[in-house]
């Protein structure tokens, strides 16, 4: 197995009664207690799921999650797992109601280690060994430490530009992407991610992919000189995690919405499925999006994914808002020209059709119960008003002719079928496709927005319909929201900060990460506790930075390989995500999982532990 070898060590396995809850201790080979080990729980045991002919739980029926839970230990090398029903359920659910446990041992630097105790009560007491050769050290370390020291020859624009376009939708200089392929190989990756949605550009394709050949082998034969992981904080220990796998290695979990109703509705992009899950016993319904008889795969893009397995993506399941009425929840299809109204009580579909804008993506609802959502394609920002049941479009501007020609004549391409459709050259400033992406309804009504490729944010102001635009300081602004004090928060993809905007002082202020070369998909503003959450997809981690401490704490994910992209705020403070890499097989264990990180407020004095952010106006 080489440096994939993960050694199970013997383990002293000390079963006893302590109630209703399970311990582990962890000590390293001296005896010594181990703080900030990643401990992972689960039933042994997976319950059995009556299946559609698409291999997707049947829709409609109640199904069991086999949940898992994520502790850290503390200084004393402890961790505790309190009963919890949600697994028990899970244990009285698998076919052979078997009791067995598992429990995973995880520490950077170290031997993962696995064990199985019977019962969810007892102590278990393990020893973990230090990872004995460099090679095993530098095989463990996340994609964004190998990312970091691809150069690209010294062309930093080269590589932003790569980065900005081949990984949106899964990690770079993973196990997966480092391995050795010719020019020729990655050509046709390159060619074939073109028709994903990537746009690496032209006259970039063929560099690219020899660079690709050959700056991936010199970091195979020269690993030693990637940077060392951030250390696990000690605040670890009181925080809580909870995955919930649902969908396969052929779904992709890309957007959900915590509804007023307890449950987390999560999309299956390339499935067209809404999975419908409860987070306080695991239990989820599956619902299938429907579409029209004769509808083809992709919508109006086509079937963009010919080699794939499975697919049943005939609208593109993308982003979530629920009204403020009524609780009725607004998805945006990408791939046809319509909203998708989805009644949780019901659980009936309707089918709001529009005749302007193309590629529907990021969706937020106003208190004037209007919905509000970019369109990628074709430059615009869309509203659909649930009062007079009517759109409205509101253009973006241009960056220049040639682009606003490109944006006219998307009608009339996109009556071509695939296969003759008229491509446009591709630049690196995109032209043609700025993509509107992120977007957001500030507390005073204003709508916010971000233009990915054109480098730009602005705002309508729906007391006048207009549009107002400003240039960003950095590259790659994506996901954004707005928080209590209508500051715009945003992400810069390509530049690994967080970046914040006073639309009074009309001033940037940027943040960078905590860890280098990551790539953050996405945000959230909790307004209560001011706090910003945000995605990583790089180095398995999810951010948390205090507005007031201008300070970071970083949260491990239970998976490698995790990409998420959105977050939802619940009332006691714990956020949810999703791991919703495309394509899943490539997370670990091939399972895409909905995600609750749940931390105990920071005790008095923490800031000052916290790693401080450097500002940069």
């Amino acid at each position: 197995m080489g440096i994939f070898k993960r050694v199970m060590w013997p383990l002293l396995v000390l079963a006893s009664g302590w109630g209703q809850a399970a311990t582990v201790a962890v000590t390293n080979e001296q005896g010594e207690p181990m703080a900030t080990v990643m401990v992972s729980q689960k039933s042994a045991s997976v319950p059995a799921l009556e299946m559609d002919a698409h291999g997707y739980p049947k829709p409609g029926q109640l199904n069991q999650s086999p949940v898992e839970f994520t502790r850290f230990t503390n200084q004393d090398g402890v961790a505790e797992f309190p009963d919890n029903s949600a697994i028990t359920r899970v244990i009285q659910a698998a076919a052979n109601n078997s009791a067995t446990v598992s429990y995973r041992f995880r520490k950077p630097g170290f031997y993962d280690v696995n064990i199985t105790a019977q019962g969810l009560d007892g102590h278990h007491q393990v020893v973990m060994k230090p990872l004995s050769s460099a090679a095993e050290l530098a095989e463990e370390k996340p994609s964004n430490l190998w990312l970091s020291q691809l150069d690209f020859d010294g062309d930093l624009a080269l590589k932003k530009h790569f980065q900005i376009n081949c990984a949106f939708c899964h990690q770079q200089a993973s196990p997966v992407m480092r391995v050795e392929r010719s020019p020729e190989q990655w050509l046709q990756i390159i060619e074939r991610m073109g028709g994903y949605g990537a746009r690496v550009a032209d006259d970039d394709r063929q560099q690219l992919a020899e660079y690709l050949t050959k700056g991936y082998r010199q970091l195979r034969l020269n690993a030693e000189n990637l940077p060392d992981m951030k250390p696990w904080e000690a605040e670890l220990a009181r925080t809580e995690i909870t995955e919930w796998p649902i969908g396969d290695a052929f779904s992709q979990m890309h957007d959900f919405i915590l509804h007023p109703n307890g449950m987390v509705y999560v999309g299956d992009n390339l499935q067209d499925r809404i999975y419908e899950v409860n987070p306080e016993t695991g239990e989820y319904s599956v619902y299938v999006v429907p579409h029209e008889a004769g509808e083809q795969l992709g919508g109006f893009l086509g079937n963009r994914f010919t080699t794939y397995p499975k697919l049943a993506n005939y609208a593109g399941v993308h982003s979530f808002a629920v009204s403020p009425v009524d609780g009725h929840i607004f998805i945006t299809p990408s791939m046809q020209r319509a909203l998708i109204e989805f009644d949780p009580v019901s659980k009936s579909f309707t089918t709001h059709k529009m005749q302007e804008g193309f590629y529907p993506h990021t969706i937020r609802v106003d208190e004037q119960d209007r919905m509000w959502f970019t369109l990628a394609l074709s430059s615009q920002v869309g509203r659909f008003d649930r009062n007079t049941q009517t759109f409205k479009v509101y253009d973006l501007p241009a960056r220049s002719f040639k682009e606003w020609a490109i944006l006219k004549s998307l009608p009339l391409v996109f009556m071509f079928d695939r296969e003759s459709r008229p491509e446009p050259e591709v630049d690196r400033e995109s032209t043609g496709v700025p993509m509107p992406y992120g977007i957001d309804v500030a507390p005073d009504g204003k709508v916010w927005f971000g233009r990915l490729y054109a480098d730009d944010i602005g705002y309508i102001d729906p007391a006048d319909d207009s549009v107002h635009m400003i240039k960003v300081p950095f590259k790659g602004p994506r996901r954004l929201r707005v928080d209590a004090d209508n500051n715009v928060w945003v992400v810069s993809f390509q530049g690994s900060k967080l970046v914040k905007y006073d639309p009074v002082a009309e001033r940037f202020t940027q943040y960078e990460l905590p860890v280098v070369n990551e790539l953050p998909y996405s945000l959230n503003v909790d307004r209560q506790r001011g706090v910003v959450w945000v995605n990583g997809n790089q180095s398995d981690n999810v951010f948390r930075f205090d507005i007031r401490s201008e300070s970071w704490q970083t949260y491990p994910l239970p998976r490698k390989r995790s990409f998420t992209r959105d977050i939802e705020i619940d009332e006691d403070g714990s956020i949810f995500t999703s791991n919703s890499h495309f394509p899943s097989w490539q997370i670990e264990d091939g399972q895409p999982t909905l995600i609750r990180i749940r931390p105990l407020e920071t005790p008095e004095g923490a800031h000052a532990r916290a790693v401080k952010a450097p500002g940069l106006e």
